[in-house]
């Protein structure tokens, strides 16, 4: 008789050695030129000195006390009343004046926050929170 013969009995195996290869020496080569590569990023930092100071005429210094009454020079203005008060005041300063905000250690966040979100409503944005050293 016939012998069938079975095309499909032997099992091909995928030799994966050529491609463990290749991918260590591709990782050899990654491994030896990523140190070589450098980035280079061109800033242009402003010029400062550490002594230059500002003239008190361009300063206008906030105060609050622990009871929420804030005082600019010699007015005093409530807690409730303040942005309204502060944005008719502000028209009479330039926007690009520093102000500098002092404030009781024990006041609550929230109180503070009010207090700089109400002078950056009325246009300011060089706010300083003064501290004592």
């Amino acid at each position: 008789m016939f012998e069938v013969e079975h095309w499909d009995a032997d099992k091909p195996e995928l030799n994966i050695t050529p491609l463990v290869d290749i991918m260590l020496v591709l990782l050899a080569i990654l491994m030896v030129a990523t140190p070589t590569i450098t980035y280079h990023e061109h800033i242009s930092l402003p010029k400062g000195a550490k002594n230059t100071r500002i003239n008190r005429n361009h300063v206008l210094e906030i105060r609050m006390d622990l009871q929420g009454k804030i005082y600019i020079y010699d007015k005093t203005y409530s807690y409730a009343t303040f942005p309204d008060a502060f944005g008719a005041l502000a028209s009479s300063y330039d926007k690009n004046t520093a102000i500098y905000v002092r404030a009781d250690k024990r006041l609550a966040y929230e109180k503070i926050i009010y207090l700089l979100k109400s002078i950056r409503e009325a246009g300011f944005s060089k706010v300083s929170l003064i501290t004592s050293a």
